[in-house]
């Protein structure tokens, strides 16, 4: 059926307007001021805004961290995704230490069944040798046009040497990489040197990861993609020093691309003297206001390019059984159903952020740096993946307000503007009144060459 947006707010990163969307055949027919349809399914969005479906550059559902098993796995995450008006997830498959691409392919095609969102691939990369580097394309051919790269975690990590010779050759396919930007050694020296100080609580987390820990990383990768002569970019950017080492290879003519997440924008390291303080154990840590503030001035700037949720929920039966001792706490938090709440509120309604800077922040700058061309804007043609969000919906996020597969969430207490009232994904009604009524109909995403314009 088809299906008639009608007297909303159509919003684009290049600008908005009061228009009518007509959706036929999984396509967006038309955008005009005033649209007729008999026999479609009429939307009322007035009072509205209707954007492009969102992209989440950054989810890892179903993770094994050796330790604990994530408590969202593509199932439960991606209906919350949904649910908070993100129509598709970039999440990471996994390459084993002695395993192949291919295989980390294969395991995570079959994670994603079910999914109730569109999806789609980063390859996680942990062995960079000459098998690894002759897959590259036959994952290009498989629609997997970006990779990840860890700086640290031993199962993980790979050295300086791999990371520039992984930045060539992916340049060569036409494939973006991301790198979690850390200094290993040290931060392991500085575990160790706070424990020892009989720090080994929560608290102990972040002065373990200070900032220059992720600013060396930095500035380290960008030396190293200049020598590659190969675009780069830093997943969950937290810090002010962070940007300004990026900032300085962008003066150098690089192409760097930046992302950072909703925690380190509306949280900061206080939350760790709480009585739950274990639940924001992340990694990177949540830090300081001066980076919040660093971040949101780089976000209006247009400095970041996107932002992705790092989502990677546990439970606090989970976090909770090793408060004593934060290096064995499992690392991550739940997030995908509020990042458009937080943005929209702490960043449009505080007037850090056009809602056209939220469009391209958290829709089309992650589908132009990461091949999906017929996503991230309303246009006719394009894939019928839109969110009808409400901006006159109050409500205060709780532990237990969510979809998520948890009881816990980091941003509980948050008071947020607006919601997705309805959610289209692929042409079909997908959550009506902010309920999901169409679940597992989440299509694997294709990608193409990762765009790498600055």
């Amino acid at each position: 059926m088809d299906i008639l947006i009608q007297n909303g707010t159509v919003v684009n990163h290049s600008g908005r307007r009061q228009a009518d969307v007509l959706i036929s055949g999984g396509r967006i027919k038309a955008v005009e001021e005033h649209i007729d349809a008999a026999g479609a399914k009429v939307i009322d969005a007035a009072g509205c805004f209707v954007f492009p479906g969102m992209i989440d550059t950054h989810t890892h559902f179903d993770l094994d961290t050796g330790s604990a098993v994530t408590a969202d796995d593509f199932v439960t995450g991606t209906k919350a995704a949904l649910l908070g008006g993100t129509t598709t997830i970039l999440d990471f498959a996994t390459q084993e230490r002695d395993g192949s691409l291919k295989d980390a392919l294969r395991t995570w095609h079959e994670k994603a069944k079910g999914a109730s969102c569109n999806y789609g691939f980063h390859m996680a990369i942990a062995r960079w040798d000459a098998e690894t580097e002759a897959e590259l394309p036959d994952m290009t051919a498989a629609g997997v046009t970006s990779y990840k790269l860890y700086m640290v975690y031993d199962a993980l990590k790979v050295d300086d040497g791999a990371i520039y010779a992984a930045l060539r050759a992916a340049t060569k396919e036409g494939a973006l990489i991301g790198v979690h930007c850390e200094n290993w050694d040290v931060l392991r020296r500085r575990i160790g040197e706070v424990q020892a100080s009989g720090i080994t609580g929560p608290e102990g987390h972040p002065l373990s990861r200070p900032a220059a820990v992720e600013a060396e990383a930095v500035g380290r990768l960008m030396r190293i993609a200049e020598l590659a002569e190969a675009p780069v970019y830093v997943v969950h950017l937290s810090t002010r020093e962070g940007l300004i080492e990026a900032r300085r290879a962008k003066e150098r003519g690089q192409k760097v691309f930046l992302e950072t997440c909703p925690q380190y924008l509306v949280l900061t390291d206080e939350a760790y003297k709480a009585a739950d303080g274990e639940k924001y154990v992340m990694s990177p840590p949540l830090r300081k206001a001066e980076d919040q503030s660093a971040l949101w001035e780089a976000l209006a700037g247009g400095e970041i390019d996107f932002i992705g949720t790092d989502h990677c929920s546990f439970t606090m039966a989970q976090k909770k059984e090793f408060r004593s001792d934060f290096r064995k706490v499992p690392n991550g938090g739940a997030g995908v159903q509020h990042r458009l709440q937080l943005l929209y509120t702490y960043g449009v309604e505080k007037g850090h952020i056009t809602l056209e800077q939220l469009t391209e922040l958290l829709s089309h700058g992650a589908a132009k740096h990461f091949g999906i061309d017929d996503r991230g804007s309303i246009a006719p043609d394009m894939a019928a993946d839109l969110v009808v969000y409400d901006p006159a919906a109050e409500s205060i996020i709780t532990d237990t307000n969510t979809a998520h597969n948890t009881d816990n969430s980091p941003f509980a207490g948050l008071a947020v503007k607006g919601a997705a009232r309805h959610v289209i994904l692929n042409g079909e009604h997908a959550v009506e009144n902010g309920k999901l009524i169409l679940s597992g109909s989440g299509r694997y995403v294709h990608r193409g060459p990762s765009g790498c314009e600055n």
